[in-house]
């Protein structure tokens, strides 16, 4: 490893020479209490900025142990860190000045939610920040002083004053690790309470606005009903009360406006950590919850779908389904059974975001068209099943179908953001209100397909996988990822259409699963292996191994989030080339 002084001597050799000679700057230099990594150097001034990391072992950075014992501590801390970072960065980007990116210092913006980041990771030997840096120029002509007060005047102010303990608020430090120990300890309790999630007492459920989701001010806070009122006992905070949830089917219904919308969308995010001050750190849903809606168009492959629809008039075969122009009722069928698939526990049903004729029919249609001229099983029909031979529960917004009332365990009306349990006025309301036979008309039966994935690599190069060794056939052309924002992304010619799946958070999320299905293309879609068995095997590498597996190359930049099992199931399964 050379010094920081050999950087300084090779930034003054250079100055004044054409870009392409910032190449030379690659490597690793010890600077006074951490190393200074630069991994990638951009083409030119007006390219994608340079990638730059840096190391602060865990002895200098002097954080105590509590922080380190283990990988929740570790998140939380990293999370808490790249905050810290971005801030102190927020100060000195484009102060050097030049032609095109020079002078921009690029970290990643933390949203509301704790995600596992490459731009920050925690270890037990230390702490690796990684960013961008626009290397300055004039024109294409280096301008090495500007460059040399980004790496030696800005940048060791933002390490000092980020990453050493010495210099950090030491009591929100320890908040931030507090919190992360007590929503674990929450998401611990479901199972054992049979709850599917939990709301705390005063929760701000309402965000700023569509574009902000930070928290709105002056709005009504949560209150539970008593009689789903339940209390517990956090390391940290406490006792503390709120709304749970139980096991089964849970109705949320109310007037328009009232907040019914708001209490799912709180609960589909309920799935991952929240920051304080977001006034949602104290609601958290089942890990596996799924968010399900339907997907007009989106592309369907080799799913067993028959448990929703049967019998189509083309005799077309429901058992293996194919389609790339889904309908709505067939791209919610397919949803439910991959959510199956994914192994998740918990389906979150909006009835405004359902397909209409998927979720129910009424009496009257029922008389009018027999079930038995009917192909769609609605989803009323398979949602006790569902919980009592599937064990997976349902939470689902209706507004305009009275019929999901007589297959709820509970209900919650919203009433200007405050919850009321109706579930025995609603089950008194039932008996005036009778319906049809919701029995369906097959019998339940578990989705049975065995999805195998296939590619055509006829005529394709062969390549060696870069992790194994393995010489293996590619693609017809090279694969590269271009990310979207969470809209999502394209692979090589095939775009990859992430907008629907609305527990993706963050494009570094959206980046990551580009990332991960890049590797699957290249290195694990055989026509032997399933579906199920291709996620198993990414998923048991992230949490081996982590997102740098997947990286091509001896190191990964910054701007990558993690994202859950369900999300990278839901990335496979929309990939239409495959």
């Amino acid at each position: 490893m050379q010094s920081s002084r050999d950087l300084q001597n090779q930034l003054r050799s250079i100055d004044h020479k054409s870009y392409p000679a910032y190449k030379g700057l690659r490597g690793s230099y010890q600077f006074n209490g951490y190393q200074l990594n630069i991994d990638h150097v951009q083409g030119d001034p007006f390219a994608a900025p340079s990638h730059v990391s840096v190391f602060v072992p865990m002895k200098a950075a002097g954080f105590p142990e509590f922080c380190l014992k283990d990988t929740l501590t570790r998140n939380a801390l990293a999370d808490y860190l790249a905050r810290q970072f971005g801030a102190q960065v927020n100060h000195f980007t484009f102060k050097a000045k030049g032609s095109g990116k020079s002078g921009l210092i690029s970290v990643t913006h933390c949203g509301q939610e704790v995600l596992c980041r490459t731009a920050c990771e925690v270890s037990g030997t230390g702490i690796t920040a990684r960013f961008a840096v626009g290397f300055p120029a004039n024109g294409r002509t280096i301008n090495a002083g500007e460059l040399e007060k980004i790496l030696f005047e800005y940048l060791p102010v933002c390490v000092e004053k980020a990453f050493y303990y010495r210099n950090l608020n030491a009591g929100a430090v320890k908040a931030a690790i507090e919190l992360a120990e007590d929503q674990a300890y929450i998401r611990s309790q479901l199972k054992e309470r049979k709850l599917v999630a939990f709301v705390a007492d005063q929760a701000v459920l309402p965000r700023e606005s569509g574009i902000s989701s930070r928290p709105m001010k002056d709005s009504v806070k949560f209150t539970s009903p008593e009689s789903l009122r339940v209390s517990m006992e956090l390391p940290h905070k406490g006792s503390i009360t709120g709304m749970g949830i139980p096991e089964g089917i849970t109705l949320i219904v109310g007037g328009g406006y009232h907040g019914k919308s708001t209490l799912l969308n709180a609960l589909e995010l309920g799935v991952y950590d929240h920051i304080a001050g977001d006034g949602r750190e104290y609601v958290v849903t089942e890990e596996s919850a799924l968010k399900l809606r339907s997907e007009d168009g989106r592309f369907i492959k080799d799913v067993d779908i028959s448990l929703f629809i049967n019998d189509l008039p083309n005799r077309k075969d429901t058992h293996s389904f194919s389609t790339a122009d889904a309908s709505g009722s067939t791209s919610q069928a397919a949803g439910i059974v991959e959510g199956m698939e994914a192994g998740s526990r918990v389906f979150l049903l909006d009835e405004d975001t359902s397909a209409t004729n998927f979720m129910v029919r009424d009496a009257f249609m029922q008389s009018v068209v027999s079930p038995d001229k009917e192909p769609i099983t609605p989803f009323l029909s398979r949602a006790r099943d569902l919980y009592e031979k599937a064990g997976i529960s349902t939470i689902l917004v209706a507004g305009s179908s009275g019929a999901f009332f007589h297959i709820a365990d509970t209900v919650i009306q919203m009433d200007n953001y405050r919850p009321l349990d109706i579930t025995e006025k609603a089950k008194s309301l039932c008996e005036s209100f009778p319906l049809h036979d919701t029995e369906a008309v097959s019998p339940f039966r578990m989705p049975q397909s065995r999805r195998v994935m296939t590619k055509d690599a006829e005529g394709a190069p062969k390549r060696r996988d870069y992790r194994t060794g393995e010489v293996r056939q590619d693609g017809n052309e090279r694969l590269k990822v271009k990310v979207m924002g969470r809209d999502g992304f394209s692979l090589g010619k095939q775009n990859v259409d992430l907008r629907y799946i609305e527990q993706i958070i963050d494009s570094e999320q959206s980046a990551s699963l580009g990332l991960i299905l890049k590797y699957a293309v290249e290195n694990l879609i055989d026509g032997k292996r399933t579906l199920p068995e291709i996620a198993r095997y990414i998923i048991a590498q992230l949490e081996k191994k982590g997102l740098e597996f997947f990286a091509e190359g001896s190191y990964i930049p910054g701007g990558y989030a993690l994202p859950r099992s369900q999300e990278i199931y839901s990335c496979l399964n929309r990939y239409r080339r495959v």
